[in-house]
């Protein structure tokens, strides 16, 4: 019995120990009392009371009262609700306006910038067709200047061996005029070269000698 009576003081000593007291009370306001303070009581939207009901049956029935008044909206309320709904509804508008000139600017910018975008591409579109028409040209202009070039040298042949046979196998009245086709054209490219290029060195010329 000692030992549990001991025990027992011991537990009753532990948990007497744990007991706190509060000697002070918080200086600081409550929040929530603070707004519940603050609440103010707004002005009734219905003027007259409701109806009551007359027994336990029209409750669950929901009969209307044989009263016949009728509850009534304060028209004060009513107008100041119906004035606040066409602000927001002023406001909104505006917004919506104010945006939907913003989307038509954009709208205007791309659509110029696509003008002026499909304007250029058409215009390269053009430059490439007239070049590779020109550049299809060019292959036809080789080979006609190629075939002149060739006719050309065919007549050159031809009147360098006639001035050739002349000078070997004609009178001797041409015999001393005419040379051969290729010292003329050689004299032509010294004329057509400038003066500080041409050699003033000149083949002597022969005289013609009576037969």
């Amino acid at each position: 019995m000692g030992a549990s009576e001991s025990a027992l003081s011991s537990s009753q000593q532990a948990l007497a120990d744990e007991i706190t007291t509060v000697s002070e009370r918080s200086q600081g306001v409550d929040p929530i009392l603070e707004r519940l303070k603050s609440l103010q009581i707004s002005r009734p939207i219905l003027t007259s009371p409701p109806t009551e009901e007359g027994s336990l049956t029209d409750i669950l029935i929901r009969k209307p009262s044989s009263s016949s008044a009728h509850a009534t909206v304060n028209p004060k309320v009513l107008l100041e609700l119906f004035s606040l709904f066409r602000e927001w509804q002023d406001e909104k508008a505006q917004e919506i306006s104010k945006k939907q000139e913003e989307i038509e600017n954009k709208i205007e910018v791309a659509d110029a910038l696509a003008t002026k975008l499909l304007q250029r591409f058409n215009y390269s579109v053009s430059t490439m067709k007239t070049t590779s028409q020109h550049l299809s040209e060019v292959h036809a202009l080789q080979v006609e200047i190629g075939e002149l070039k060739g006719r050309l040298t065919e007549v050159i042949s031809n009147c360098d061996a006639l001035c050739k046979r002349i000078a070997t196998e004609g009178p001797q009245s041409l015999r001393s005029s005419v040379k051969p086709f290729a010292v003329s054209t050689a004299d032509s490219d010294i004329i057509r070269k400038p003066a500080s290029q041409q050699d003033l060195r000149r083949p002597p010329l022969t005289e013609n000698k009576p037969d």
